[in-house]
């Protein structure tokens, strides 16, 4: 089993809470983007996944199968689940979320919710196209999506550590090719942008057939990062109570 603190992050412990919430990043993210969200989440414990290759998991080989890395992500939360859980997934991260609830409900480990943000609800599209390998075509992309600032992005020193990783996501996620089975247990809620056009897609309302939900919000790919959707994550959570069973 994997060790779980290689894995798992949390800034704000909270063994009261009534759920446990565990955020998966975006491709090139790590578990710091989730670092506020425990204190303004009073009703849960934020759990964040650090992705092996970055942070203090640099020396790490970055992963190579979204599937394999879910099910090693499930291995780590397994501890956890004397609680409800949910999980919370940002683009690709969504994707891993739901890889991660498949991992979990297989042996038996009930998720309460998944959360697709950056997602929405569609026929699966084809194989995504190959990422590029130029670090000045990435510097763009990552800036046009939102998630990275415009000026630390020129700093040599930034893209000699973010690009790296950030082209190992690409090729993880390129690589990813979903099944539509087996189905999920948990009920899913997808929150989108009204401005995104990189939205991942997902058949979501299908494999998901105990319920399903789309908010729509204002905001492109990274409407997160200035409007957290912690108001709809905590009324979707308010009937996970202490007496549920996990």
């Amino acid at each position: 089993m994997t060790v779980t603190q290689d894995w798992l992050r949390c800034v704000t412990p909270r063994p009261e809470a009534a759920v446990r919430l565990i955020c998966l990043p975006h491709a090139g993210g790590s578990a710091s983007f989730y670092a506020g969200w425990g204190a303004l989440l009073p009703q849960a414990e934020v759990h964040a996944v650090a992705y092996p290759g970055r942070a203090h998991r640099f020396d790490d080989p970055l992963a190579e199968d979204l599937v394999e890395m879910a099910r090693e992500i499930a291995d780590a939360i397994a501890p956890l689940a004397d609680k409800p859980l949910a999980l919370f997934g940002h683009s690709m991260g969504a994707a891993v979320a739901l890889e991660t609830a498949r991992a979990l409900e297989a042996v038996g480990i009930r998720v309460a919710h998944l959360f697709a943000s950056g997602s929405r609800n569609g026929p699966l599209p084809g194989p995504l196209p190959p990422p590029s390998e130029d670090p000045a075509e990435l510097v763009e992309q990552l800036v046009r999506l939102g998630g990275t600032d415009p000026e630390l992005a020129k700093d040599p020193d930034f893209q000699d550590l973010v690009l790296p990783y950030t082209l190992g996501d690409g090729k993880l996620f390129h690589a990813y090719r979903m099944s539509e089975e087996p189905l999920l247990r948990c009920p899913v809620t997808c929150v989108v942008g009204d401005a995104d056009d990189d939205a991942d897609i997902r058949p979501w309302a299908k494999i998901a057939p105990e319920g399903f939900v789309e908010h729509i919000v204002a905001g492109d790919h990274f409407y997160l990062s200035e409007s957290p959707p912690h108001e709809i994550i905590a009324a979707t959570l308010g009937g996970h109570g202490e007496g549920q069973d996990a």
